[in-house]
């Protein structure tokens, strides 16, 4: 291990969550390191240490991209809001700040972005030229619903649900999912959380695999129980709040899960819905290992207005 890196311990993630999540909810005032570190309650130094071990960026960097994302995100679907109010709502100075923070991550202007955006349904990749500059391409990632097929077995709805109550491990990148269900898994058993076989696990997403890149998405992995739960280490307790969602059911392979969360989105923009300030949820109905074609049957959320 190099001498710059510290062995992470169930503190040191749990602390680091509590961290994430307070970013999370303040991105639109001003956040410092001394402010973030007491939340996590650790020495600013230490903290820094920890959180760039965790996410594999400095906290500044994080907060910028979480910010540049989220504007990203106001421009795609809000066409009335303009530049100068995103510069605002997300703390940078000037429109030039922003535009340079925006040119950073996407290689192009935020109004270069919208126009090249508009009318698509689309994932967006990022890839870096020889010079090191990124480059952002709009990828077509649409599976139309009216063909014939049988990996949709249900039609989208929407319906208002209750709280749901979960147990969880965060973990920032796709890579890390299945690692972040193993353990949650070993602590649940331990816990005796396993003992009726009709458990459930469900990944709540707080970023989007369309302006988010794969290794940085944060998620949870997570295990529905029937009320909140006192939890230790880096397990947290979760409540997903009761509202409106679009939902659907679905039998897909592994692979069809990108095209499918987006043709559910084309379905919300087709019906007029817009998306709640609230993370979009799976929660899955079979282990995809002992189905016999390696599907997995699971129900798709989306909070709506």
């Amino acid at each position: 291990m190099s001498k710059n890196r510290i062995p992470l311990s169930e503190d040191h993630i749990k602390s680091i969550n509590k961290a994430l999540h307070f970013i999370e909810q303040h991105l639109e005032s001003d956040l410092s390191l001394e402010e973030i570190s007491k939340v996590a309650h650790y020495s600013p130094y230490h903290f820094h240490r920890v959180f760039k071990q965790f996410t594999n960026e400095t906290l500044n960097n994080y907060i910028a991209r979480k910010r540049v994302e989220k504007a990203s995100a106001d421009l795609l679907h809000r066409e009335n809001i303009t530049i100068s109010e995103l510069s605002t709502r997300y703390g940078f100075t000037s429109n030039s700040s922003f535009t340079r923070a925006f040119k950073k991550f996407y290689g192009m202007s935020p109004s270069h972005f919208r126009n090249t955006s508009k009318g698509k349904y689309s994932k967006i990749s990022q890839v870096k030229s020889k010079n090191g500059q990124p480059i952002t391409n709009f990828e077509s990632y649409v599976w139309p619903m009216n063909q014939n097929n049988d990996t949709s077995m249900t039609s989208p709805e929407v319906k208002t649900i209750d709280a749901i109550h979960t147990v969880g491990i965060t973990c920032i990148g796709k890579q890390q999912l299945a690692p972040s269900i193993n353990r949650l898994l070993e602590w649940a058993g331990q816990k005796g959380l396993l003992r009726n076989p009709d458990f459930k696990i469900a990944t709540i997403f707080y970023d989007s695999f369309k302006i988010t890149a794969p290794d940085k998405v944060r998620m949870s992995a997570c295990l529905l129980v029937n009320e909140p739960l006192k939890t230790d280490g880096e397990v947290i307790s979760t409540t997903i709040n009761a509202g409106e969602y679009i939902t659907a059911h679905y039998e897909i392979g592994i692979h069809e899960f990108p095209v499918t969360w987006m043709n559910l989105f084309k379905w919300m923009n087709d019906n007029g819905y817009k998306k709640r300030e609230q993370p979009p949820f799976e929660i899955y109905h079979n282990d995809f290992n002992t189905h016999p074609e390696k599907k997995c049957i699971v129900d798709l959320y989306i909070p709506v207005e």
